[in-house]
């Protein structure tokens, strides 16, 4: 399986993560844990895939295959118990991608759009770039947990919303829904008549305890309703490959986003991201449940070592490798809070405030890393905090 202790340097490999310090944080001493990504390699049996493919030597257009579907279909049934069939599926380089292209089919400039907030960060541009309005239904934190404001959420919806974009599991907070959850969210969609547009690129990665359920599985209606983006970049480490896809069960819906895609020139997948895509859902899967132990380690570590040496909160976590660490003990505004994680603490982690207002007193941090790496920064932030 895989090596989750050995530290590779991704320094000069073009990586977002490790190679934009100087210009992401005026700094280039920081540690980053920052972007969603791992610095973990890809499992054996995607690099072999892709490495056998290279070796062939010619790039040229590249088909999505039956082969590549059903292991699509296949895993989502076996990982996440929903039947789904291979004419559900359509492509696109990438979830965000996917995002904008559901925006512009199933709405119209001036539409609003629903999001939970503090949320990921390309939803508020998937909504403004396109001339749509952004409303919110603030999560509300209660008890180190984030839950559901539904009398909010359906007053959102009567007043007038035209698609409401789900963060299932939800980034950055670390939500895994619960059916019920799910199963009220669909009931009031399906009653105003709002098209649900689920981001369920971290699906694989739960917690012990928690399980993943795609909102469109819960019934054919709700299914009817709803376009669910999923990718396996977040689960193998695959994000350059830029494969994704899109699955809907409605025909109609299905042919417009197609046509939507078409007309932005989205048809296909790139040569390598094919075969990464299907050698990860074929053979990744004992891979993955050993990445999800290491991730609760890692998980329990952090919790442990803040709880005992600083006065920081790690919200509860259920899925995501992303925490959401309250810094309010702080005392410190947004800029003020940036500065100190760069400057004092030499640590590289993502604001709070950039997922909306409500992430003013937080930030998120990636503890996909080796342990060495996690230490590192974990007793970076604890000196910085008690000096």
């Amino acid at each position: 399986m895989g090596n989750f202790d050995l530290i590779h340097n991704r320094k000069n490999t073009r990586s977002v993560k490790w190679d934009l310090l100087d210009s992401i944080f005026q700094s280039s001493d920081v540690l980053p844990m920052w972007v969603a990504d791992m610095d973990f390699k890809a499992p054996q049996e995607v690099v072999d895939a892709i490495v056998k493919r290279a070796e062939h030597g010619i790039f040229g257009y590249t088909v999505i295959d039956q082969d590549v579907k059903q292991a699509i279909v296949n895993w989502v049934g076996k990982r996440h118990n929903w039947p789904i069939k291979q004419d559900f599926l359509t492509f696109s380089p990438g979830v965000v991608t996917s995002l904008h292209m559901a925006v512009q089919t199933f709405t119209e400039p001036n539409d609003n759009i629903l999001i939970q907030t503090p949320v990921y960060t390309p939803f508020y541009h998937v909504i403004e770039q396109h001339g749509r309005n952004v409303i919110k239904n603030p999560l509300a934190l209660q008890d180190n947990h984030y839950q559901i404001d539904f009398v909010d959420f359906e007053e959102k919806l009567k007043s007038g919303v035209k698609a409401f974009i789900l963060c299932s599991p939800h980034n950055p907070v670390g939500r895994v829904w619960r059916e019920e959850e799910l199963q009220e969210m669909a009931r009031l969609c399906l009653k105003y008549d709002v098209t649900i547009i689920s981001d369920e690129i971290h699906a694989d990665l739960t917690y012990p305890d928690y399980r993943h359920i795609p909102i469109a599985s819960l019934s054919a209606e709700i299914s009817e309703q709803t376009i669910t983006c999923m990718s396996p970049s977040k689960t193998f480490n695959l994000a350059g490959l830029q494969a994704s896809y899109i699955i809907t069960e409605s025909k109609e819906k299905r042919e417009k986003l197609t046509n939507q895609l078409s007309i932005q020139g989205h048809g296909m997948l790139n040569t390598l991201g094919n075969t990464a895509l299907e050698a990860a859902y074929t053979y990744g899967e004992a891979w993955l449940d050993e990445l999800k132990q290491v991730l609760q380690e890692n998980h329990d570590y952090v919790v442990d070592m803040f709880n005992k040496h600083t006065s920081l909160k790690v919200i509860q976590t259920e899925g995501t490798y992303l925490l959401w660490i309250d810094c309010s003990s702080l005392q410190l505004d947004a800029d003020g809070l940036k500065q100190f994680m760069i400057q004092q603490a030499k640590v590289g982690l993502n604001e709070g405030v950039s997922y909306g207002e409500e992430g003013k007193i937080f930030m998120r941090m990636n503890i996909a890393c080796p342990k060495a790496i996690l230490e590192d920064g974990v007793k970076r932030i604890i000196d910085a905090v008690n000096n």
